[in-house]
């Protein structure tokens, strides 16, 4: 449980004061709706850099939500972890990345591709 204003902050604005806190909130609550079928990942790379997800990044993977068109979801290609933008559109699937230097992967034929939950969060250490 970690305390929490009860106000927004604007950037620039000190810290407020402990006096200041409203109550405490529990970041399990907020970042998780399936405990039982939620998971931590790090994230390796910045294949998805222009959707805010950058190297050292923790998500939190959903494996109870059905991933759909535009999801955030971690994939498994061959065997290998990645996180990319699902594309379903017309019977076709992709997985397409934030970052236009990295290519999009689209499964060829006898090639497997198994979306293995969807991003909900992703959290971030400034320091």
């Amino acid at each position: 449980m970690l305390p929490v204003a009860g106000w927004p902050v604007v950037a620039g604005f000190p810290s407020p004061a402990e006096d200041f806190l409203v109550q405490r909130i529990d970041l399990t609550q907020e970042l998780i709706t399936h405990p039982q079928a939620t998971f931590l990942l790090r994230v390796s790379g910045e294949s998805m850099r222009d959707a805010g997800i950058f190297d050292g990044d923790m998500l939190v993977v959903d494996k109870a939500i059905k991933p759909r068109h535009g999801h955030v979801v971690v994939a498994v290609v061959d065997g290998e972890f990645t996180v990319k933008y699902l594309y379903q559109r017309a019977g076709r699937v992709k997985l397409r990345p934030a970052n236009p230097t990295f290519p999009e992967i689209t499964p060829h034929e006898g090639q497997l591709l198994e979306v293995w939950g969807v991003v909900t969060a992703s959290i971030k250490r400034f320091t």
